[in-house]
């Protein structure tokens, strides 16, 4: 192929000329060319490079702590993830500890508002009772009172006399005693 390059070189020129004339390269120029492309090159490594291998290093550095930085977040993140399901697990064993609490505290208030209750209804029962002898009591009384002054009133028809009241009451009496 390098023939037939140098082949259409020559022709055009109709001289036979060397490869690099051939192809229109000067070699003064190919050399100024290299020369400069040389101390560019070394420019280059010599103020760019070094800051641009700096920067990337630094770069990865920074990429390096990010990553270790979110794989300490996920770790911490799990943490708490476990931190909160104790806490909400001893949340839940409180919760259910407060309401059985709280019915057993119901429970006694109701056994002892029915204690009360009943001691209540007693003491009205017993109150009740003593309150329905005492009127008994007072009826029988009454009952009596009138029924000496119904039979005084009677006996005073009866026999157009009249006698005295200590008489009639204790005949009277002595009737009501004969008649129980």
């Amino acid at each position: 192929m390098l023939e037939n390059l140098i082949y259409v070189a020559t022709a055009e020129t109709g001289e036979k000329a060397g490869l690099f004339e051939s192809l229109g390269i000067d070699w003064k120029m190919f050399a100024l060319q290299s020369v400069a492309f040389l101390i560019l090159l070394w420019l280059l490594s010599r103020y760019v490079y070094p800051i641009l291998v700096k920067s990337i290093d630094e770069r990865e550095e920074k990429i390096a702590e990010g990553q270790k930085a979110a794989t300490e977040a996920a770790q911490q993140a799990e943490k708490a993830k476990d931190d909160i399901n104790d806490l909400l697990k001893k949340a839940r064993k409180e919760a259910s500890e407060i309401v059985t609490t709280a019915k057993e505290q119901a429970e006694q208030l109701a056994a002892d508002s029915d204690k009360k209750s009943k001691e209540r209804a007693e003491r009205i029962v017993a109150a009740a009772q003593e309150d329905i002898t005492k009127e008994v009591a007072s009826a029988k009384k009454t009952l009596y009172n009138e029924t000496v002054d119904l039979v005084a009133f009677a006996t005073e028809k009866v026999t157009t006399a009249k006698v005295s009241k200590s008489v009639d009451n204790e005949t009277i009496s002595a009737a009501i005693k004969e008649a129980k």
